[in-house]
């Protein structure tokens, strides 16, 4: 089977970043499913592997992890799923990648695709739709207001995958007013599409912005991305006893300036429940069916910008390059080999 692969990490500059490779078909063993894959979509964690882990116990690493396709086989232990079913998922961090024909993903990860939608638009959801969610409702647990301003939330980074699908969710399923920030005309009308109702400028200070609009100290702050340049602003603009929570990497984080206000620090990887095989492992794949839902719904609608070609190595180092500029707006997929 086709599939695109590195040996070497570093940048993206190189021939050897991303190649062209074939490789074995594999087999669905215990829970798995085995998937043609359909569509893809690229995010800043295919990105980051790239840069700096090498395989394990391959000779190649294959990235990605949002998938659109069809069950083609099932291992004997699969419970919800058979041959011939139109899933969406985001797969484990701890396994080889989607960017292949066929992929092998445990079946308690996995939704059943919107019915709405083609399979490139329903790539570009899984990934962020789960980080979101269980950032917002598991981590930040919005439902649960503040003592103050327990009713608006800061996303910063709103025009990205998960800011994207973040102030949607938001929206269609909470009545809190959303403030998030973009720096450019066209990602402020994006977010503002996506349904934000103040929009503030991430490449000035936050804490000055926030209070020019009048709403009052936010409750809760989502960081999607740059944490490091905002910290202070944060501190100084959430409100006492609020909750923030952040998905990014910064080099350093000094959690001791919230500890005056009472803040909570949460932190959120869609990762973690597949990698330790928690025992709410399960709570991924129907996430992924509540948000197939909302989108035949028509509550929600698919973060897709772009579909900028086919899996294969030249169109996929393109777009790792444009992803690691920070000017993607909503999510870039690829769709067929």
């Amino acid at each position: 089977m086709k599939a695109v692969a590195y040996k070497t990490p570093g940048p993206i500059d190189r021939e050897d970043a991303l190649q062209d490779i074939t490789l074995e078909m594999p087999k669905a063993e215990a829970r798995d499913l085995l998937v043609k894959v359909i569509a893809v979509s690229v995010n800043p964690v295919d990105a980051k592997i790239r840069l700096g882990m090498s395989p394990e116990g391959s000779e190649w690493r294959v990235l990605g992890f949002d998938a659109a396709g069809v069950v083609d086989a099932v291992g004997p232990e699969v419970q919800h799923f058979k041959p011939g079913d139109a899933v969406f998922y985001a797969g484990s961090i701890a396994r080889p990648g989607t960017n292949s024909e066929y992929h092998l993903v445990d079946e308690r990860i996995v939704g059943r695709k919107p019915t709405s939608v083609s399979d490139a638009e329903a790539a570009a959801l899984p990934l962020t739709a789960i980080t979101a969610w269980e950032m917002l409702f598991d981590r930040l647990d919005v439902k649960r207001p503040t003592p103050q301003g327990g009713n608006t939330i800061l996303v910063i980074g709103g025009a990205g995958g998960v800011g994207s699908i973040t102030i949607q969710l938001l929206r269609a399923l909470t009545d809190m007013t959303v403030i998030a920030t973009a720096s450019r005309a066209e990602t402020q009308d994006w977010v503002r599409e996506c349904g934000a109702q103040y929009v503030i400028n991430h490449r000035q200070a936050l804490a000055p912005q926030v209070d020019a609009l009048g709403l009052g100290a936010p409750g809760f702050v989502f960081s999607t991305t740059q944490t490091g340049q905002h910290v202070a602003d944060i501190v100084d603009l959430i409100a006492p006893q609020g909750r923030f929570g952040l998905i990014d990497d910064p080099e350093e984080l000094n959690a001791m300036p919230f500890k005056l206000k009472a803040v909570s620090l949460h932190w959120e990887l869609m990762f973690t429940r597949s990698l330790f095989q928690t025992p709410d492992m399960a709570e991924q794949g129907k996430l992924l069916n509540e948000v197939a839902a909302l989108v035949d719904a028509g509550r929600i609608r698919s973060t897709a910008t772009e579909v900028a070609g086919k899996v294969n190595a030249v169109t996929l180092r393109e777009v790792h390059a444009r992803m690691e500029s920070g000017s993607v707006r909503g999510k870039i997929v690829l769709e067929g080999f």
